[in-house]
């Protein structure tokens, strides 16, 4: 067995070296995601970072929106044996202050997209429910996860445009998950080919002023709740303990032919509290699939080997072009504006607004 540097942490959780997981499922992974927006459509930045322990693969990518271009720099390694080494390649996370402050680096490099920003927690960083699913007896999903609301500082450049990031105004959300989910290249899917293509989904952290939010919602064709997640969350400063909002009750409005949605509404009734009303209006959708290793590129996916060496590749796309425009499809991470009703008073926030309506959901009529 090969020791790592993190085995002389006492942090260990099985009698095992620490870079070894406690199950030999391929699909284990352990992944950084973090998003930085103004609340506009001016610039959405999505960032992640993955390690693989039993593929031997970590990777990364960012994507930057702005205007009509889809920018994506992905870079790719043999994991080795040190797990806390975050590099790969022009890619980097530094851990500053754990749960509360991160950096978060792209060096500049040819394809023309890269960054230096660190982020501060504005809230405590959250335990979201367990994400499992198991399908003709095999488990699918089994990940936990922590998510944050935050702010940022630093700069970004994309192409020939820079954009000077400060707290005032570039917040965003962050998250850390580990455990089981497909990864790497395509399995032979065996029964497993009997499940339908579906996946309804929606994901809302969202930032006011004195506040955040945080929604989950994940429902079978049947509708039927997978995951659901409703909380208020105040700055530590506040001195208020979370408020679980009970189960969310989401209704999107689909465009009839895309199937994107043009807004929303996210209802809560707290146990004990007052009717809780989002209205949701996305401002600046970014098609998290294209080009990041999501699944849609067979030569690119999340945990995919890709050698011995380091690979660095760039993906560009001009959504003015009907050929590129076409290749948007997938699950939307969209910045967006929020708009909080309680008891007769609105207020305004911005975040991220994740959605996917794949295959059939019989509640809200789609085949």
């Amino acid at each position: 067995m090969t020791l790592s540097p993190l085995d002389d942490y006492p942090v260990h959780q099985a009698a095992l070296p620490i870079r070894q997981v406690t199950t030999s499922d391929r699909n284990f992974y352990d992944r950084y995601y973090f998003n930085c927006h103004a609340g506009t459509d001016e610039l959405m930045l999505i960032v992640g970072i993955g390690q693989y322990p039993n593929l031997g693969v970590t990777d990364a990518f960012a994507l930057a929106r702005h205007g009509s271009t889809h920018r994506v720099v992905r870079a790719s390694r043999e994991l080795g044996t040190d797990r806390m080494d975050t590099s790969v390649g022009p890619f980097r996370v530094e851990v500053l202050e754990g749960l509360w402050r991160l950096r978060v680096v792209l060096e500049p490099n040819e394809h023309g997209l890269d960054f230096d920003l660190t982020w501060e927690g504005t809230i405590a960083a959250q335990a979201e429910p367990r994400h499992f699913i198991r399908a003709q007896e095999r488990v699918i999903f089994d990940s936990f996860r922590l998510a944050q609301t935050g702010r940022w500082t630093g700069h970004v450049r994309s192409g020939n445009d820079e954009f000077v990031v400060t707290p005032d105004r570039w917040r965003g959300s962050r998250d850390r998950s580990w455990g089981v989910r497909p990864v790497g290249e395509s399995e032979a899917p065996g029964i497993q080919a009997r499940n339908p293509g579906q996946f309804y989904w929606m994901y809302a952290p969202m930032q006011f002023d004195d506040f955040s939010v945080l929604a989950i919602v994940q429902e079978d064709a049947a509708g039927n709740r997978i995951l659901e997640e409703g909380v208020r969350i105040w700055p530590q400063a506040a001195g208020r303990a979370p408020q679980h909002l009970g189960a969310p009750d989401y209704r999107p409005e689909f465009d009839p032919v895309t199937r994107q949605i043009q807004a929303a509404t996210i209802s809560f009734r707290p146990p004990g509290g007052v009717p809780v009303e989002v209205r949701v209006r996305p401002v600046h959708p970014v098609w998290l699939l294209v080009g990041t290793g999501y699944g849609l590129e067979p030569d690119w996916k999340h945990g995919m080997y890709q050698g011995p060496d380091l690979v660095v590749q760039g993906v560009c796309y001009d959504l003015t072009k009907p050929e590129d425009k076409a290749r948007m499809w997938g699950m939307v991470d969209s910045v967006a504006v929020f708009e909080c009703t309680e008891a007769g008073t609105t207020v305004v926030g911005s975040g991220l607004f994740e959605y996917w309506a794949l295959g059939p959901h019989l509640p809200t009529g789609l085949t």
